[in-house]
């Protein structure tokens, strides 16, 4: 099989999946409401109270927040992609002369289309409510291509579990037990000066960790060379790992 057809493969696959959030846009209500919604909570229950002020706490989340964003809107992939399963959508392309991992990589690369929705609405709000950049575009630019590259690459662990895991209920049950353990023990909402030291030594090997301060930098002003690298660095781990272990999934469930 030829590179081209390959890339062609996996785009039509993933043509497929941006075609369904076309014929259905309720989809997008999660990724389009949810961070505004968990925005305006956080910022004026929380805000004055962790920051003692409430523009000050949007400049210090709103970072924060697209990380968590990402975060949640990965386990989408998995979802869907288990559902497919269950329809028995996967049995019928695996029956059709295609790249084995096309599949997989059309399931992630559908998903761009609700990443993008999420920062883009995210920001935008953000916005609205009176967060402003410390950077100029470029950088700003630079924090949602990091954020969206980070997705992708998280979005094969949800890939793997979508695979293994009996049903989407299952998939989005473990998201949970997953995500918001990693999600609050980090720089999300509040410094990590307060927490306790055993919960720092946490905190400092998360890679969530990583992503807030490189997010931070970009859209804010600061440091960035060494948590955009590192952040970087886990997206490769993430993809070198997953990736591999996803495709003998996918090849186990065709043997059986």
């Amino acid at each position: 099989m030829t590179v081209r057809l390959a890339a062609t493969q996996c785009l039509t696959l993933a043509w497929r999946g941006i075609v369904k959030i076309r014929r259905h846009p309720a989809t997008l209500a999660d990724v389009v409401f949810g961070p505004a919604i968990f925005l305006v909570l956080f910022v004026y229950v929380f805000g004055g109270a962790i920051s003692g002020s409430t523009h000050d706490y949007l400049r210090f989340v709103l970072p924060g927040m697209l990380g968590l964003m990402t975060l949640l809107a990965t386990m989408g992939v998995g979802v869907a992609l288990n559902q497919d399963i269950e329809k028995g959508v996967f049995d019928r392309i695996r029956s059709l002369p295609t790249l084995r991992i096309a599949p997989l990589v059309g399931a992630i690369g559908g998903d761009i289309v609700r990443q993008v929705v999420a920062i883009v609405a995210l920001l935008g709000f953000g916005v609205a409510l009176g967060f402003r950049f410390g950077t100029g575009p470029l950088p700003v630019l630079a924090a949602c291509a990091l954020a969206l590259g980070f997705a992708l690459a998280l979005s094969w662990v949800w890939v793997l579990l979508g695979l293994v895991l009996p049903n989407a209920q299952a998939v989005q049950g473990l998201g949970a037990v997953v995500i918001f353990p990693v999600a609050f023990a980090s720089n999300i909402f509040v410094p990590t000066d307060t927490m306790p030291g055993w919960l720092r030594a946490f905190v400092e090997v998360n890679p969530v960790r990583h992503l807030m301060d490189a997010l931070r930098g970009l859209l804010l002003g600061g440091p960035v060379a060494q948590p955009v690298l590192i952040t970087l660095a886990w997206m490769a781990g993430f993809v070198a790992v997953f990736a591999p272990l996803a495709l003998a999934a996918y090849r186990r469930r065709s043997v059986t």
